[in-house]
């Protein structure tokens, strides 16, 4: 089929590469003209696993291609997917000046039928206010229909995501809608649930918040067994165990970040409000996502006594592995208030150093270039993402190279038991800490 994605973000870019790699013709429309222009020439703006090989693949093969024109897009495609960014107001609210300006901006050139797809996470009731908008400023009067077709795509493992995704959620108003979007989808193998658009749009919020409240409600019990002794991670193996619950998303840690889950907790907050039903539940999710990583500060206070001055070495800046982002990363704040405090912070990650360079809180770290290299002279280490590099470091040249073997391991990468006899100080989340034998 013919499809165009508005929005080269990380969701058009990695939605139009997956869709080309299965067969259909893709259009990405960006109205950044130097990324446009990046990706090409073959530049990747963002780290993804596998993306860039599909990426060129499929441009090789000419069944994705790039441009900065909307029009261009819409004329030569069937399907028109909006997956632009809906970005967050000060109150929690979604900012979805983005998503009404590419609405009018389709309507000023749509002269026959399309189906245009809100692939954007949005509120609830956005497709009617986009239909809307489409009809007043389409001066050729064309048919369309717009459809839900929300994305359940985690950073590091989005191209699995996406190629083998749980389900496929449509919501649409006319069965042409319905049919065109399954044609899409028909090479994915997977179930399609078909839907009204307002429960389409609704199902991505409720989605993610359910899984912001597994992680708050484990690391709410991680702060119970510290204060008994018991050990998180068996506890947690013992819920996930039952089929009803399950043991994905049930590690403790230092919260969750990134782009969605904040963002999308704070949205279905403010959504909840406005309809006159509050959402008091997914207010103490947040508060316990906050609370997470104060905790994790003062047991680093409380075995350090006084930051200031002290040599602290980070492992990870990303909000999670397998990915360069580092928006609303906990590791980021981690290290802006350890600096704050005084702290001299050396800092290394796989993938986000470039990006972590950028932010203005944590200018004065030091870049490691290796994660042995940010231990060396180390009075501390905090471990803030959980890569697969950090637990299979040599955890006996990080003692030699550290002056004092103290580790806090905000995701639990390692045995408690072991760290102790490695001789090492170890304090991790939900677990006894250890001291050397």
């Amino acid at each position: 089929m013919d499809l165009s994605i508005i929005g080269s973000g990380y969701v058009g870019l990695v939605t139009g590469a997956c869709f080309a790699d299965v067969g259909h013709n893709v259009i990405c429309i960006d109205n950044d003209s130097r990324k446009v222009e990046s990706l090409q020439a073959g530049k990747v703006p963002i780290y993804e696993p596998g993306l860039e090989e599909i990426i060129h693949r499929n441009v090789s093969a000419h069944r994705l291609r790039f441009t900065g024109s909307i029009k261009e897009g819409v004329d030569n495609s069937q399907i028109v997917f909006i997956a632009v960014p809906t970005s967050q107001h000060s109150d929690g609210s979604v900012d979805l000046s983005f998503i009404e300006r590419v609405a009018r901006e389709i309507a000023g050139v749509l002269t026959s039928y399309r189906v245009i797809v809100d692939k954007s996470t949005v509120p609830v009731k956005t497709g009617e206010k986009v239909a809307e908008s489409i009809k007043r400023y389409n001066r050729h009067g064309a048919q369309f229909d717009v459809v839900s077709n929300p994305e359940f795509l985690r950073e590091g493992c989005a191209v699995g995501d996406l190629m083998h995704p749980d389900r496929i959620v449509i919501g649409a108003q006319s069965d042409h809608g319905v049919d065109l979007m399954k044609k899409v989808y028909e090479p994915f193998m997977a179930p399609i649930l078909v839907t009204d658009v307002n429960s389409a749009e609704l199902f991505k919020h409720a989605a993610n918040s359910f899984l912001a409240l597994k992680i708050s409600y484990i690391n709410a019990v991680s702060a119970i067994c510290e204060a008994s002794g018991a050990d998180i991670e068996k506890v947690a193996d013992g819920i996930g165990m039952d089929r009803r619950i399950g043991r994905d998303f049930l590690n403790a840690g230092v919260g969750y970040g990134g782009s969605c889950f904040p963002k999308d907790i704070a949205a279905f907050i403010t959504i909840s409000e406005q309809l006159g039903v509050p959402f008091h539940l997914l207010k103490e999710v947040q508060r316990i996502n906050g609370t997470q990583k104060d905790r994790f500060l003062k047991a680093v206070r409380d075995a350090l006594w006084v930051l200031r001055d002290k040599q602290i070495a980070v492992w990870g800046l990303t909000f999670k592995p397998d990915t360069d982002d580092i928006r609303s990363s906990v590791a980021i704040e981690l290290v802006a208030e350890m600096l704050r405090e005084g702290a001299h912070v050396a800092a290394y990650d796989p993938k986000g150093m470039e990006r972590a360079r950028e932010v203005k809180s944590i200018a004065n770290t030091r870049f490691a270039d290796s994660a042995l290299e940010a231990v060396e002279g180390a009075e501390a280490l905090v471990i803030a993402t959980e890569w697969t590099e950090f637990a299979n470091v040599d955890l006996a040249v990080v003692k030699e190279k550290m002056t004092t073997p103290i580790i806090f391991d905000g995701r639990n990468l390692f045995d408690p038991e072991t760290m102790r006899k490695l001789g090492f100080y170890y304090t991790s989340i939900g677990r006894p800490s250890v001291k050397p034998t």
